[in-house]
């Protein structure tokens, strides 16, 4: 069963990490200044629309919607969703997810992404977004 067009209601972008910085800072032997950290979007794989960094996929919330923990000290909101896009074989749980919708809304990979039904059409990860 493929994901059509019309199931795929929201659009993302998957981003992963990269250092930036001088490349003095950069070097193994430097004992001075810090990397900065940074995220890049994934491009579109060959034949995508042009507008690459942004995927169609659906996501839904998992229930129950909010679960809540203490770290440090202090008390931490969890939203857990599940999203669902066409296959891509570059995507790891290393990556994050920012989902546009009414505003954009930055999500970590916390499982997946995995193979749905075995074939290389969809894939499916478990996001989530932390807030305090």
């Amino acid at each position: 069963m493929k994901l059509r067009a019309g199931e795929m209601r929201c659009e993302v972008t998957v981003e992963k990490i990269a250092v930036a910085g001088d490349e003095g800072y950069l070097e193994p032997d430097s004992t001075y200044g810090t990397a900065q950290v940074v995220w890049i979007p994934l491009v579109a794989l060959a034949g995508s629309p042009p507008v690459g960094e942004r995927f169609p996929a659906t996501i839904q919330d998992v229930l129950p919607s909010r679960a809540e923990s203490v770290t440090m000290g202090l008390s931490v909101a969890k939203n857990q969703s599940t999203l669902r896009m066409r296959y891509r074989n570059d995507i790891t749980s290393a990556m994050r997810v920012t989902v546009h919708r009414d505003s954009d809304q930055i999500y970590s990979i916390v499982g997946g992404p995995a193979l749905i039904d075995g074939k290389k059409e969809r894939i499916e990860m478990q996001l989530e977004k932390v807030s305090s």
